[in-house]
């Protein structure tokens, strides 16, 4: 069967009644989460892991992309209206759209910032449906070293993309491969790092840390600063459409932004802020109207929000093909997969293409879903951004005692999520990025089991691991992956600076 087969067949699965349901959810929760200061997709997606327990797979893994995707048009709106961006991706945005608000301008900014999302997430999901085959069948012929190569570019990946530190964020991730060793060993059945405490055998539950570092984390740390004073939001003056001038400076600077976006995301150590900030720095250097940057220019926020979004999809790539996260909802992903008995990779597509098919093809279902809920919306959307923080960060901690009580009801369990949501502060307050540490509790056991395999096979030789091209590729593609992202950030923040310093003059 062809792509083509391949994709129907997973629109015919999207479009079951329920499976609209769960993305109108996703989506609807996603631009939600996404408007909200502070609040991201991954979050979200944490906070769900254990309420979508006992559902279907396919429903909920479609809800966490619905999510997702709206949690990238819905950053747009806070960038734009309170210049507070919720996530890394939406940094860019912030710079020309809030002052496109201040001059009256935000109705334009924001349609501009919806149609990009909806025009760039159309083509990327496309490219992620024709692409990934081609991925799959390459990997097919892994083997254990080659898995194991794999593993390494995995830890590597997400150890040099998250964050501003490679030392940082190879420390969180060793804190995540020490918690995968706690439990009995598969392969032995001694206990490793248990202390005796029986509750500990079966080891650390990806879903209480998941919730823990991402929800509980993230409270105590915004609760820690305290009130900084209400935040000004830029009201939606004049019509929201563009006009013909804005449609003209505006369809180029998409589809640049979608096919920068796209490899950049699905690049092993890639991340949609890369992608906005070479997006931005291209603009800029091709506009017409070069007076208009640092002061309201539509191709800045046309451009960036195309990327983000491009990326979003971009990033599903090595999430679904070879079980690669490369951002903080990636990863959050990951676990949902793997509450399910599932692992993302090339297996997956042959095991279970109902699924996979029916993910990707939700996808192209959600990005007409975003488009509607958006633009005749937007004032729904503004008055979330009034929600007092108090309120809503004792929501957020209810919700995930609740959700892992119901998930896993234990008394230890609490006081594991307790534990790890304060080391979750603790890491948040001294800069340390928390998804090394979920990709370490989730990956860590694969990687030591593809290890052992391969050297039972070469019976304890160790330069087998190297002695494979495919290997060795991916060995050496983990060692660019450490230096590429500090290029790549070095070169797209040094634009972004020298815009901000050039707009301060």
């Amino acid at each position: 069967m062809g792509t083509f087969d391949f994709l129907l067949q997973g629109l015919l699965v999207a479009a079951q009644p329920m499976n609209l349901l769960y993305a109108l959810i996703g989506v609807t929760l996603g631009t939600a989460v996404g408007v909200l200061p502070g609040i991201g997709p991954a979050l979200t997606v944490a906070l769900l892991l254990p309420v979508t327990y006992k559902l279907d797979p396919g429903g909920s893994l479609i809800m966490f992309a619905g999510i997702y995707y709206g949690g990238m048009y819905g950053g747009s709106t806070t960038s734009i209206l309170l210049n507070t961006p919720g996530e890394s991706s939406s940094i860019v945005t912030a710079l020309e759209g809030n002052k496109m608000a201040r001059a009256g301008r935000g109705g334009p900014a924001l349609a501009t910032a919806a149609i990009g999302s909806f025009v760039a997430g159309l083509i990327a999901t496309l490219a992620l449906a024709f692409i990934a085959p081609y991925i799959v069948k390459l990997a097919l012929v892994f083997g254990p070293r080659e898995y194991f190569a794999l593993m390494v570019l995995a830890f590597v990946t997400v150890s040099s993309a998250f964050g501003d530190s490679t030392l940082r964020g190879l420390t969180s991730l060793f804190v995540g491969l020490t918690l995968a060793c706690i439990g009995i060993d598969q392969l032995t059945g001694q206990t490793r790092l248990s202390f005796g405490v029986p509750d500990l055998l079966d080891g650390i539950e990806v879903t209480t840390l998941a919730v823990a570092m991402f929800a509980i984390g993230e409270t105590l740390f915004i609760a820690a600063q305290g009130d900084r004073g209400p935040d000004k939001v830029e009201a939606v003056r004049g019509s929201v459409w563009m006009s013909a001038m804005d449609w003209a400076r505006s369809w180029k600077p998409w589809l640049r932004g979608t096919f920068i976006g796209f490899p950049i995301g699905a690049m092993p150590a890639g991340g949609a802020e890369i992608g906005t900030f070479l997006s931005y720095a291209a603009e800029k250097r091709l506009t017409k109207h070069p007076e208009e940057f640092g002061n309201g220019a539509i191709e800045g926020v046309a451009g960036p929000e195309a990327a983000n979004n491009a990326s979003a999809a971009g990033t599903l790539v090595p999430l679904l093909t070879l079980g690669l996260p490369t951002t903080a909802t990636a990863a959050i992903m990951l676990a949902g997969f793997q509450q399910y008995g599932l692992q993302p990779g090339p297996l997956l597509f042959a095991t279970n293409p109902q699924l996979v098919w029916g993910l990707i093809a939700s996808l192209l279902i959600a990005n007409f879903m975003l488009l509607v809920l958006n633009l005749p919306l937007i004032g729904l959307w503004v008055r979330l951004l009034t929600i007092p923080k108090p309120w809503l960060y004792a929501g957020i901690l209810l919700f995930a005692t609740l959700g892992t009580i119901g998930a896993n009801p234990s008394v230890f369990e609490l006081g594991m999520l307790l534990a790890f949501g304060l080391l979750g502060y603790v890491m948040r307050v001294f800069g340390y990025p928390i998804a090394p540490v979920v990709v370490g509790l989730i990956l860590g056991p694969l990687a030591e089991q593809q290890l052992r395999r391969a050297l039972s096979i070469s019976q304890g030789d160790i330069t087998v691991l190297f002695t494979s091209p495919i290997a060795a590729v991916l060995l050496v593609i983990a060692a660019l992956a450490l230096i590429v992202p500090l290029i790549l950030r070095a070169r797209g923040r040094g634009e972004v600076l020298a815009q901000l310093a050039a707009s301060e003059d």
